[in-house]
Order: structure tokens, then sequence, then C-alpha cells
């Protein structure tokens, strides 16, 4: 029996290669999420270039959250990554939410960063 963290890096592979047939000239909106922050970036896969950065570590944002380990804080973090996408030029992405659940702190994010303007 694979450990759990091969298991998540299998949900991983397949939910990456879903987004690789889907995401022709989009880049991707990255979720990660340890025990104490989340982190999200917007990648452009076919260079190989992170577009846009934003984590509850950012000096813009640490100051103003409780903790880094909640659904407000994966809101904040949603709605900074939509508008440095923005300023880039950047409308349109896909979400990768790797190998975690659509709920709790990803959805959050997500739903944030739609309310920022991305499309996904």
């Amino acid at each position: 029996m694979p450990s759990g963290n091969k298991l998540f890096e299998r949900r991983q592979q397949r939910t990456r290669a879903k987004l690789r047939r889907v995401s022709i000239g989009k880049p991707r909106l990255s979720v990660f999420r340890s025990g104490k922050h989340i982190y999200a970036q917007v990648i452009d896969d076919e260079r190989g270039v992170t577009l846009a950065a934003a984590s509850t570590l950012d000096k813009a944002l640490k100051s103003a959250l409780k903790t880094g380990a909640d659904r407000a804080a994966a809101a904040k973090v949603g709605l900074l990554i939509a508008e440095r996408a923005k300023e880039k030029g950047v409308a349109r992405v896909v979400f990768d939410r790797g190998g975690y659940l659509f709920h709790g702190r990803v959805k959050a994010l997500a739903d944030a960063a739609r309310e920022g303007g991305l499309e996904f």
C-alpha cells in the first residue's frame, strides 16, 4: 500500500494531466497549502515562468492577518494574486488545486480570485 505522500503525488499528477489537456495557451493558477500558510502562483508552463505570486507571508498581508492558516487568509491571498495577475495582463487561467480537495482554504482562495477578476 502506498504511503499518504505517494497517494497525494498521484492525485497531483492526475489533476495536472487533465489540466494540460484543457489549458492550451492559458497560465495555471497553482495552490500550495501548508499547515501554517497558503501560497498561490500564476505560472506560464509554455515558457516555464512564474508570472505572479502571493502568499500569507507577503508583507502586505502578514501584518493584517491573525493567522495564515484559515479561510479568511486564503481569501485575501486570492484577491492579491488576482490583482497581481491583472497587473501582468493575465485575465484567464486554469485552476490547479494540486492534490487538495476543492474545499475549505483552497475553495476560499479560488472564490476570492474569481471576485478579483480572474476567469476560470
